[in-house]
């Protein structure tokens, strides 16, 4: 675990829960953190559309209500993203990713707009069906070792997990984070109000950074 993201910098238990800061998740975190103080001092971009073959263009505005509620989901996303880069225990760290997924489709499908809404409906299914491998594979951690401390299966102290728990905890991750299904729905990419959207990427980029770091170690 030292060789592959440091020693650990600070270590809090509450009980089973175990909340741990090393270089490599105290870098996630403050940059979750950075930019969920983003969306809390920002206000959403307008979207400018442009009709081509002609001098036409139009702006569309974010209404207060769907502003507040998106901005909402998106501290929640970036809360949530936050707690999944500092969790020391591998159910903890599947709670937290799930609710990052359901936060996701949540700023998506505050648009209104058909496209959008259609889009975020199915990816609420993926992320519907991405619960099942991601505590199966949380469920399998605990029942072959013992533990869910991260700690302790990087350092030796438990037995190492088994190799399809880690591949069910990727799976999981997929389908909670969505990023490698965001390229084939464009709608996804043009719902308006950045830099709301822009935390569905980057909480799915960091959601990702993590697994690769708890697959690794434990």
């Amino acid at each position: 675990m030292i060789e592959l993201e440091g020693a650990p910098l600070f270590t809090l238990e509450f009980g089973d829960i175990l909340v741990y800061f090393t270089p490599y998740t105290a870098s996630l975190f403050l940059l979750a953190l950075l930019f969920t103080a983003i969306v809390v001092l920002s206000r959403p971009e307008r979207q400018v559309e442009i009709l081509f073959g002609t001098d036409a263009c139009y702006a569309k505005d974010t209404s207060i209500e769907e502003l507040r509620f998106r901005r909402f989901m998106s501290i929640a996303c970036g809360l949530a993203t936050m707690g999944a880069m500092v969790s020391g225990d591998v159910f903890d760290y599947t709670l937290f990713t799930a609710l990052v997924g359901v936060t996701n489709v949540g700023i998506v499908a505050a648009v209104k707009s058909r496209h959008v809404q259609n889009a975020a409906f199915q990816y609420g299914i993926v992320a519907l069906a991405g619960t099942l491998p991601l505590f199966g594979g949380a469920a399998i951690v605990v029942a072959s070792t013992g533990t869910l401390s991260i700690l302790r299966l990087a350092g030796g102290t438990a037995p190492g997990a088994p190799l399809l728990a880690k591949a069910l905890l990727t799976l999981g991750v997929m389908g909670e984070g969505m990023a490698p299904f965001y390229a084939a729905k464009a709608e996804m990419f043009r719902a308006p109000g950045a830099p709301y959207v822009i935390m569905c990427s980057l909480s799915s980029l960091l959601i990702f950074l993590r697994v690769i770091e708890v697959v690794l170690v434990i």
